[in-house]
């Protein structure tokens, strides 16, 4: 029981010794999650995203916008399917209130649906020639192996697409084929962070 007392004793100095946050700290531990919330309020629909955050004393607005344009920026991804598209459309919506340099993030953004164009038309025709490449190579791979272990007959058809190994395969190819569009869109938000 003594060695309980003490390794409480000896946590409790540590805390003892620890320095108190500064006012600071405490404003961007309380605000920051503020901006969040209104953030994700705004993607919503609800709220006034410009009305909201200008309510903020100037002391802690630059924390309220911190974690406002981090939840905005979150959602700026690639355009997977229509609700991402829809995301990210409002989110630079967003963005475009918050931000006083409008013509510097107007160049971004201008990059940014560059990436997003590419990525739905050029992406989209290689996402299919991978998917279809990929389903041919497992098709004769997995003919093969089953000829050999004398499973099928020759000329014979599975369900490669519902096959685990190939499922997987597939999603390591839309992540090989995604990054080069996600690490350019990640140079974007860094550079939109950067935007006053």
């Amino acid at each position: 029981m003594g060695d309980i007392g003490s390794a409480f004793d000896k946590a409790m100095e540590r805390v003892a010794k620890l320095e108190k946050p500064s006012e600071e700290e405490l404003a961007r531990w309380k605000y920051v999650p503020e901006g969040e919330r209104l953030a994700v309020q705004y993607l919503k629909g609800e709220g006034n995203l410009a009305a909201d955050v200008s309510r903020y004393d100037d002391k802690v607005k630059r924390y309220v916008l911190e974690g406002a344009v981090d939840i905005l920026l979150r959602n700026l991804d690639l355009p997977r399917n229509e609700f991402l598209k829809n995301a990210g459309k409002k989110a630079m919506e967003g963005l475009k209130v918050l931000k006083r340099d409008k013509t510097r993030l107007e160049n971004v953004f201008t990059q940014v649906r560059r990436v997003f164009t590419h990525y739905e038309q050029d992406g989209e025709r290689q996402r299919k020639d991978a998917y279809a490449q990929l389903r041919q190579n497992f098709q004769s791979m997995l003919q093969q192996a089953m000829r050999q272990q004398g499973g099928m007959a020759p000329g014979g058809r599975t369900d490669v697409e519902s096959h685990p190994q190939f499922q997987e395969e597939w999603r390591r190819t839309l992540a090989s084929l995604d990054a080069s569009y996600l690490k350019l869109l990640e140079e974007y938000k860094e550079e939109i962070v950067k935007i006053p």
